[in-house]
């Protein structure tokens, strides 16, 4: 195709060091002169270096030649996966002692703007007005027509196509999970995940007494061949598998990944679970298309919400869940009345209003920033061992320092008082005991700027790191 043509040009300027780090590449319309190629290839190619990382986009300025990347990437650890029992999972392994001492770095979120507030809040007031004597009423069990409509419409300008009675609403997307396991699994059944797995997950399934199959993770996404191989012994009776952005190792799957993903959820009968959280929050314009965009069966049960996107209070998330929608209708509805109706019109109304497309455009951008800012930051203060992920979207960052003391840092941690994740509470196995999780959601400052709580937070970390270092 002539934009792969024309990609690979540039990517082979870029390479030989004709084109460096932060130029401005031609506008759209100048490239479509130059090269004498309608917008539509112009678009194509410029989606495709910056799908690769070549170049990226600056709200209001345009496309630059990014910088490339010389983090060293943490290992991945490779075993056989084995059953193992969810009951083996320590609820508070790898875990700050106390909520109270929650800081920038712990949870994965990112910092709410006063303008994004002030947008809420208008919808928020346009919303109740909107409710007249609904607000005597129950919502119904499915969600509200109009937000069902809305998410439609919304994730439709991906190319990812669902019609409105097809989604269910849920009180966030841990609330939509809850839901599809309970569809698809009884109790002592064993269910298939990442590994390192995000540890709300890991809590979630054993507290459903759910058994687990830990699948090791690779570059391009996890490994399908020992997955397949338990889904066609009948070791697993579901996956359960965050697909874009992972938490905690920040992997995408590829879109060959997603589609063999989803043609062996139909070829087995065995339901996945799409934990896609992070869907909309690439580094980056291009938005990755979920597994469930491959899925002809209806073996994959879509779940997201805006907890990571708008704010994890608002507790809104939804299920797309193919072949088990009436059961999962009915389940759902069981355990709940409902999501609230004035944050269902709420939430429609900030995406319909354009606002929402607008918000993650900018914090898209922001979370670039952020990740170079705290990659570069990290890089020049910790060990020379250590090794930071390099993730293409999402809130967190994978730090694993080689021949750390495990123990000394978890007891500097604690007695720190410092939130953050350790690596051994993404398992169920020994491994990851030398690696950690930071969310990067709060920008740095700028180095003529004062210390902010993140910058705070991040120097005793590294403090904390550097002692256990020394120390051992």
């Amino acid at each position: 195709m002539r934009y792969k043509q024309l990609a690979e040009q540039y990517i082979a300027d870029i390479q030989s060091g004709l084109l460096v780090a932060q130029v401005r590449m031609p506008s759209l319309r100048q490239f479509a002169r130059l090269h004498q190629v309608s917008m539509t290839t112009t678009l194509n190619c410029y989606q495709h270096l910056e799908s690769q990382g070549w170049i990226v986009a600056k709200p209001q300025s345009g496309y630059y030649v990014a910088k490339r990347s010389t983090l060293r990437l943490p290992d991945m650890a490779q075993f056989e996966s084995q059953l193992a029992s969810a009951s083996d999972y320590s609820l508070d392994k790898g875990n700050t002692p106390d909520s109270q001492f929650a800081g920038p770095l712990g949870y994965s979120r990112f910092e709410v703007s006063e303008k994004l507030t002030r947008q809420l809040e208008q919808s928020f007031r346009r919303a109740n007005r909107r409710l007249g004597e609904r607000l005597n009423f129950y919502p119904t069990q499915q969600g509200d027509a109009m937000l069902r409509g809305v998410l439609s419409a919304h994730f439709a300008n991906y190319s990812f196509h669902f019609t409105p009675e097809q989604l269910v609403i849920t009180h966030g997307c841990m609330d939509a999970i809850r839901t599809a396991i309970d569809v698809c699994t009884r109790p002592g059944d064993a269910i298939a995940v990442s590994s390192p797995c995000f540890n709300g997950l890991l809590t979630l399934l054993r507290e459903m007494s759910r058994n687990i199959v830990e699948i090791p993770s690779v570059a391009s996404g996890i490994d399908l061949d020992q997955l397949a191989h338990h889904m066609q012994q009948g070791t697993v009776q579901a996956g359960l598998f965050c697909t874009t952005h992972m938490n905690p190792q920040g992997i995408t799957m590829s879109p060959a990944q997603k589609q063999r993903l989803a043609e062996m959820a139909s070829r087995y009968e065995i339901p996945v679970i799409e934990d896609d959280v992070y869907m909309e929050l690439p580094h980056s314009s291009t938005v990755p298309l979920p597994a469930k965009y491959y899925d002809k069966s209806g073996y994959i049960l879509w779940c997201g919400s805006v907890s990571k996107t708008l704010a994890p209070s608002y507790r809104l998330g939804w299920c797309l869940p193919g072949r088990y929608l009436k059961q999962y209708v009915s389940k759902h509805g069981a355990g709940c009345f409902g999501v609230s109706l004035p944050i269902q019109l709420s939430i429609a109304d900030f995406i319909d209003s354009g606002q929402y497309a607008r918000h993650l455009k900018t914090q898209r951008f922001d979370l670039l920033l952020h990740k170079r800012r705290y990659c570069d930051y990290l890089q020049q203060r910790l060990p020379e061992t250590a090794r930071i992920s390099d993730p293409a979207g999402g809130l967190v960052l994978w730090i694993q320092i080689p021949g750390i003391d495990e123990e000394k840092l978890k007891s500097l941690l604690f007695e720190s008082k410092l939130d953050v994740r350790l690596g051994e509470c993404f398992t169920l196995r020994e491994v990851y005991r030398d690696s950690l999780r930071i969310n990067i959601g709060y920008a740095l400052p700028e180095p003529d700027e004062p210390d902010n709580p993140a910058k705070c937070a991040l120097d005793h970390l590294i403090s904390v790191i550097n002692r256990a270092m020394t120390d051992k």
